[in-house]
């Protein structure tokens, strides 16, 4: 059995006991969180949410808290001796898929 959930304003599908990386959630690790935006619910019946699946969820554990490898944002104008060197490191919050209830 699947599921297609959002959150993070991104649609991750997930299965019973996958490892997933989504966007920063406020939940320390250990802690149990559940999504309750289920768009979708696969396997051997299929349920189509309009936009979500009434009555679903997955639930799942906070593995770790971190942040992803870093990046360089450099901006620059030809001619105009303009640049600017940035760097970003996204946070992101690792997640082990325990149950879907649909």
């Amino acid at each position: 059995m699947y599921a297609i959930i959002e959150t993070g304003g991104k649609q991750v599908k997930v299965e019973e006991g996958q490892t997933v990386y989504v966007e920063k959630l406020a939940a320390e690790a250990g802690e149990t969180v559940t999504f309750e935006n289920v768009l979708f619910v696969g396997g051997d019946t299929v349920k189509v949410g309009n936009p979500s699946v009434a009555g679903a969820t997955v639930t799942a554990k906070v593995e770790k808290q971190g942040r992803g490898k870093k990046i360089t944002v450099f901006k620059y104008k030809a001619k105009k001796n303009n640049h600017k060197k940035q760097g970003h490191r996204q946070p992101y919050t690792k997640v082990v898929i325990e149950k879907i209830n649909a």
